[in-house]
């Protein structure tokens, strides 16, 4: 049993091992920290959650939420050691508390695809020596002071997060560049269709989608690589093509605004003055 019926610290290592061809679901009521290590001799762990493949490999550190789907699932040839730990807290722990209203502001509980926290050895330390201290404090005595003192554990424990996911958005620049290039690719694919017209502005749920990202990991991501939020950067893709069709079409100003998907005129026209300090009939005027 738990020395805490809220809030406990699981060692990895004294966790059975998974048989080969085991496939194990879980739904937690619990929000997941865990830093786990994998050591395969040979064979293939495939991590999800939620509905996605999580990117899970040796060293890294997940964030979960509670009612949330994870599976690990082993091939036949695995064979799998593993260590490290698991901290579960439910939400009654925090309940009250000035975590539980900014807990939801961490975006990485919510990165429901693809991408775990890789630590380096000594970010690994810092966030272990957080663990021991948050182990160490419901192991003793419970007394009034007890919940605030491992709050502010946890708080700390999280804002490092923040700080090493943010460093690893600065890192990981060949797969960062990828989903920037396959971003920027994937907008000026849609803005030379019509889908414009049919469809209007691509929504930032859509593009997050296709790119196997969530909003919340594309808009930290693009923030971080570029200072530009998710839809700045459809705005500035619109307003160039804009600039285009006003300076190399004989199109008016109301059949462009059709074209980029505007119902209308108007929005269109204020959107365009909005970023550009200019009328679309005063940017034309200038290349006549």
């Amino acid at each position: 049993m738990p020395d805490h019926p809220l809030i406990s610290v699981i060692n990895i290592a004294n966790i059975s091992h998974m048989h080969n061809d085991e496939s194990t679901n879980l739904v937690l009521e619990f929000y997941m920290i865990a830093l786990k290590k994998f050591f395969n001799n040979h064979g293939n762990v495939k991590v999800r959650y939620g509905q996605q493949q999580y990117d899970f490999d040796e060293g890294t550190m997940s964030f979960m939420s509670p009612n949330q789907v994870f599976s690990i699932a082993l091939d036949h040839e695995t064979e799998l050691k593993q260590s490290g730990w698991v901290l579960l807290i439910h939400p009654d722990f925090i309940w009250n508390t000035s975590l539980a209203k900014t807990i939801k502001e961490y975006e990485y509980f919510d990165y429901s695809v693809n991408e775990a926290l890789f630590l380096s050895e000594k970010e690994e330390k810092t966030i272990i020596g957080i663990i021991e201290d948050i182990q160490q404090e419901y192991h003793s005595t419970i007394d009034n002071f007890s919940q605030d003192i491992v709050i502010a554990h946890l708080e700390t424990m999280l804002r490092y997060a923040n700080r090493f996911y943010h460093r690893q958005f600065l890192t990981r620049k060949k797969a960062n560049h990828q989903i920037l290039d396959r971003f920027e690719k994937l907008l000026t694919d849609y803005f030379n269709s019509d889908d414009l017209i049919h469809e209007g502005l691509p929504g930032v749920q859509a593009i997050s989608n296709q790119l196997n990202t969530s909003v919340s990991y594309l808009s930290r991501l693009l923030k971080t690589m570029t200072g530009q939020t998710t839809q700045q950067h459809i705005h500035d893709k619109l307003i160039e093509k804009a600039k285009e069709k006003l300076s190399t079409t004989d199109l008016s100003v109301s059949e462009i605004a059709y074209e980029l998907g505007f119902e209308h005129t108007q929005s269109f026209s204020k959107l365009f003055k909005t970023k550009t300090k200019q009328t679309p009939g005063a940017f034309r005027a200038a290349f006549n």
